[in-house]
């Protein structure tokens, strides 16, 4: 199983603490052991194939539709807000939902109410990147929940990232936005389960 490399140090030291204790205890250990198993699980890091299609926008996380509104942001202009709720056993690897160039980054520090409130979006931590796309900018934003700790972004200013595209993560629990172009046609709906990298949100029509 591939793993996110934010999760390597951690799991690393729970594996080797349990191998430590089986010589000392073994309910330590197996507790340890446990808990390395849990951590293991979370960093998960699926490798995964966009689709190929023209104008298409695919999920930047994993997890459930829990909004889809009218927004608007300086970066994006008009544009409709698809959010994103991820749990604490959902795959926690963000992905660029299409090909683009990064002209825009911005870290907002902030609360960490529960992130399916549709309140998370403005008022919890949060760290946006804006992408320069064919069809018009497109704005990412993750955000901090109830149990996330670390919002985990590697990209800088004028980075070209392809669909699918691994660029960063939440730890336990979160919730991702995208805001897309307000032209574009919608595939996915309130309450659908969609998974970063592969599932269809929006495409535009040409």
């Amino acid at each position: 199983m591939k793993l996110a490399r934010d999760g390597i140090p951690t799991i690393t030291f729970l594996v080797l603490a349990a191998a430590a204790f089986a010589f000392i205890s073994p309910l330590p250990a197996a507790v340890l052991a446990v808990l390395a198993a849990l951590v293991v699980w979370f960093y998960r890091d699926p490798d995964r194939t966009a689709p190929d299609r023209d104008g298409l926008f695919i999920s930047p996380a994993d997890g459930r539709v829990v909004e889809i509104s009218e927004a608007e942001h300086p970066f994006t202009g008009p544009s409709v807000k698809v959010g994103i709720f991820m749990n604490v056993f959902s795959v926690h690897v963000n992905r660029a939902p299409c090909m683009g160039r990064v002209d825009y980054l911005e870290y907002v520090p902030g609360k960490k109410i529960a992130a399916f409130a549709p309140k998370a979006s403005e008022v919890n931590e949060r760290n946006l990147v804006g992408l320069s796309t064919p069809y018009g900018p497109v704005l990412m934003v993750q955000i901090a929940g109830l149990l996330a700790r670390r919002i985990v972004c590697r990209l800088r200013r004028g980075e070209v990232l392809e669909a699918g595209q691994r660029y960063g993560m939440i730890r336990l629990g979160s919730r991702v936005d995208i805001y897309l172009p307000k032209d574009v046609r919608l595939l996915a709906k309130h309450g659908d389960k969609v998974y970063a990298g592969i599932s269809s949100l929006g495409v535009m029509d040409s």
